[in-house]
């Protein structure tokens, strides 16, 4: 796992998203592709912007029941949780500038 990064389980979700800081929690499976090429930007945004944003990784496939309560059909999945709940969801691979575009309210 990426050093900046942490890790979500069905059994720490709950509490990871219920702060008052944005969650950015990326939702993938060892054998997606996209999901590998954007670790390392995640682990990069999650260095830069330390304090303003938690960046956690959830593995779909050892933790289903967190995937499928949160509708996530396809991976990966980026969703933004402040305070419990879904504040934006990103669906697919994207350019770093393209992820900190999408994010901006969120890094400030």
């Amino acid at each position: 796992m990426a050093e900046n990064t942490i890790t979500a389980t069905d059994g720490t979700f709950s509490e990871l998203i219920a702060g008052d800081k944005p969650v950015l929690v990326d939702f993938w499976a060892e054998w997606c592709g996209p999901c590998k090429m954007i670790t390392p930007i995640l682990d990069e945004i999650a260095g830069e912007y330390a304090g303003r944003i938690t960046i956690a990784k959830l593995n779909v496939d050892e933790n289903p029941q967190t995937a499928m309560a949160y509708d996530v059909m396809s991976i990966p999945t980026l969703i933004v949780y402040q305070g419990g709940d879904e504040k934006k969801r990103i669906v697919g691979a994207r350019p770093k500038m393209a992820l900190l575009q999408d994010l901006g309210e969120y890094l400030t």
